[in-house]
């Protein structure tokens, strides 16, 4: 019986294997950004209702109106008037210093109701992943800018397109970006400028811890965001290093048995070689279990542990 021919692996094939475990590594901690994504629609509702309250008590409706009817008659000598989703809100509380003085502490919130940037590559990951995107290029980073390359700039200038940052004549007219999406959810007459921080709206406490809690909501999409980015690279690091030097696909696949990562040849593309691993399956899918961290003890141990296997 003619014994089957081993596949060997390639950059490529690697980077099919590498992309299936990313996938599995994601897919087990993505739920916390869905959860976080979750909560803070919930709140966004809550907030949208609130805000509502809040600037139509300090600005009635009837104010504004007649603000809009002296701009019609007589243009910007007739007030200011702008539409906004731009908010502060402050709770001014009085307090003594040491020397027995008052003074005013104004705790100050700001609301916003359009998305940065690191919250929109948090929030609509699955969408630009779903286009071959990287959502994650500035993550990658780890706060070391002098890392930036072609690459990076590439990948920054595709997700800014995909948002609504970086728009064309060209572009269709029809699509409704996130950038512009969430822009017009949510706005308010208000009378003033186009600078929001021109006009700060009094709450009390209780107004004032909400909106605490809806700001933080969205910090926490960013946050899981950027938690689940380490995790899964901090798997993939430990992976590329073994997977780096596998030589077959059977040494790939037996690794991705143990680990629980479905992989079949029918993934991969064409053949070639590469060199011996000195890493066994056994001992990558260990390295790959929580919390264990590979040291430059264990690389030493396991290569030794190779090479007397070999000589026995």
């Amino acid at each position: 019986m003619e014994k089957q021919k081993k596949i060997t692996l390639n950059a490529e094939k690697r980077k099919v294997i590498a992309d299936q475990f990313q996938s599995f590594y994601e897919n087990k901690v993505k739920d916390k950004l869905v959860q976080a994504k979750e909560q803070y629609d919930i709140i966004r509702e809550k907030a949208k209702e609130q805000m509502d309250k809040v600037v139509r008590f300090h600005q009635p409706q009837e104010d504004v109106d007649t603000i809009r009817s002296m701009i019609s008659k007589y243009n910007r000598a007739g007030g200011e008037l702008y539409e906004d989703n731009c908010f502060y809100i402050q709770n001014p509380i009085t307090k003594v210093d040491e020397d027995g003085r008052e003074y005013t502490d104004s705790q100050e919130v700001h609301v916003r109701f359009d998305m940065g940037r690191k919250f929109a590559r948090a929030y609509y990951r699955d969408e630009m992943k779903a286009k071959n995107l990287n959502p994650d290029f500035n993550l990658s980073l780890d706060n070391d800018y002098s890392k930036r390359n072609p690459k990076y700039y590439n990948d920054e200038s595709n997700c800014n397109k995909f948002l609504g940052w970086s728009t064309s004549s060209n572009d269709d007219k029809s699509i409704t970006t996130p950038k512009a999406k969430w822009e017009n959810d949510f706005k308010l007459w208000v009378i003033g400028s186009s600078y929001c921080h021109s006009r700060n709206f009094k709450v009390d406490q209780n107004t004032l811890e909400f909106f605490k809690m809806y700001v933080q909501s969205a910090e926490n999409v960013i946050k899981e965001h950027e938690q689940m980015y380490s995790y899964v690279e901090g798997k993939m690091k430990t992976l590329r290093l073994g997977l780096k030097s596998y030589r077959t696909f059977d040494q790939a696949k037996a690794l991705a048995d143990k680990v629980g990562v479905v992989l079949n040849e029918s993934m991969l593309n064409e053949s070639s070689s590469m060199a011996l691993s000195i890493y066994s399956p056994e001992n990558l899918a260990s390295l790959l279990e929580d919390k264990e961290v590979l040291t430059r003890e264990q690389k030493i141990m396991i290569a030794r542990k190779q090479m007397q296997q070999s000589v026995n």
